[in-house]
């Protein structure tokens, strides 16, 4: 596909040093550096040579206000001052400890988003990436999962608030996209697709295949865990594209939390960093089929701070960008030592996981005794005939 072997049209990086400032404190599994190792090693892979990256500034309080409630920005800003508590709002609690400068940094995040759908919307990029967005578990009311703002429902709701009418999200965070289903549960603007690791043994405990929205807009694929490259793959396939081919969206926006990845801390899928990537390049090809190439990525979970998350955003950038880094690729001794500086941990040597995956597409037959099968054919059950598909293979 042609796409595949030239330079995307112009590609939208947002990045801001002061991104970092989303921090929840030391021993919080979403540390901050995770973004900064990403940067960095996009950096000196080469990876932005020639784009560079686009600056942000924070999303107002009537930007934030086309998701959250007056009243929850309020106190969002009252512990942004002095960093106490406000438990009525999920402020202060262990997923969300409080801390000062919280509204500022939470509304950066929300702004870098915000950035990327600008350009998109408005034609001055074909793609935008916000590596430190997609905290996709926030409320309209309460801060929730490590969240405090939804940046990618805000950029969502933004973009409708511009005039668009077909807007479709597809989340792959291991943890149920919760808050952006939640914000377009019951507006059939917006598609809501996620994958995710089945709400039986997983936060946020929701993300059933039942949970369809008013006409079938809210679309769940609850994977088992232990569910690996194979299966992931073969329900993606199953269930995503024939899902966007339908909807025919203006928009595509897609959180990448790499959180599946088999290393991560606090979940039970077994995806390595070369099936992330294959569903990035996949995710790519589907932005051009059905969205006229309009894409928005933002990040997510992924909480293997060294070993995964800078590698799997390096690539998902370099996919953006339409020159996608060769798997066996090294990764710089530069990138090395600063990794050991910064962190002490020992860094990745490549930018593979040395995995080749494949699958089998659910045409070729399903088997009701595999799990994997079960969870899309429930889906498939539960959405497709809103959109005139046959849900079984």
């Amino acid at each position: 596909m042609r796409y595949r072997h030239r330079m995307s049209q112009a590609v939208r990086v947002v990045w801001d040093d002061a991104l970092v400032s989303y921090d929840f404190g030391p021993g919080h599994p979403l540390a901050p550096v995770r973004v900064e190792l990403t940067m960095a090693l996009a950096r000196d892979l080469g990876v932005l040579d020639g784009v560079g990256t686009t600056g942000c500034v924070p999303a107002t309080e009537d930007e934030i206000a086309l998701v959250h409630n007056r009243d929850y920005i309020e106190a969002v800003k009252n512990v942004s001052k002095d960093g106490r508590p406000d438990l009525r709002y999920g402020l202060g609690t262990e997923d969300n400890p409080a801390f000062v400068g919280m509204h500022e940094a939470s509304a950066l995040v929300t702004g870098a988003s915000l950035a990327a759908a600008r350009a998109v919307w408005t034609g001055g990029a074909e793609h935008a990436v916000n590596v430190a967005g997609g905290l996709h578990h926030a409320m309209p009311g309460a801060a929730s999962g490590f969240c405090v703002y939804n940046d990618p429902a805000v950029a969502i709701a933004w973009l409708l608030s511009q005039g668009a009418t077909r807007i479709a999200y597809v989340d792959v965070d291991v943890h149920h996209g919760d808050g952006v289903q939640a914000a377009f549960y019951d507006d059939p603007r917006v598609l809501t697709i996620s994958l995710h690791e089945s709400p039986r043994t997983l936060f946020p405990g929701t993300g059933f295949p039942q949970e369809t929205g008013a006409e079938g807009t809210a679309v769940n694929v609850a994977l088992p865990a232990g569910c690996g490259d194979t299966g992931w793959l073969r329900a993606f396939h199953a269930v995503v594209p024939p899902l966007l081919r339908a909807f025919a969206p203006q928009i595509l926006v897609t959180q990448q939390g790499c959180d599946s990845h088999a290393l991560d801390p606090l979940a039970h899928l077994m995806l390595s960093l070369d099936g992330q990537r294959t569903a990035y390049a996949a995710l790519h090809r589907l932005a051009h089929e059905t969205a006229g190439g309009r894409w928005i990525a933002v990040g997510g979970g992924g909480y293997e701070l060294v070993q995964v998350v800078p590698r799997a955003w390096t690539h998902l950038i370099a996919e953006a960008l339409g020159r996608p880094v060769e798997p066996s690729t090294a990764t710089p001794d530069s990138w090395r030592t600063y990794v050991e500086e910064r962190t002490g941990e020992i860094p990745p040597l490549t930018m593979t996981d040395g995995r080749h995956p494949q699958w089998r597409d659910i045409s070729e037959g399903y088997d009701p005794a595999d799990a994997v099968d079960r969870a899309v054919i429930a889906t498939r059950k539960a959405v497709f005939p809103f959109y005139g598909l046959d849900p079984m293979p």
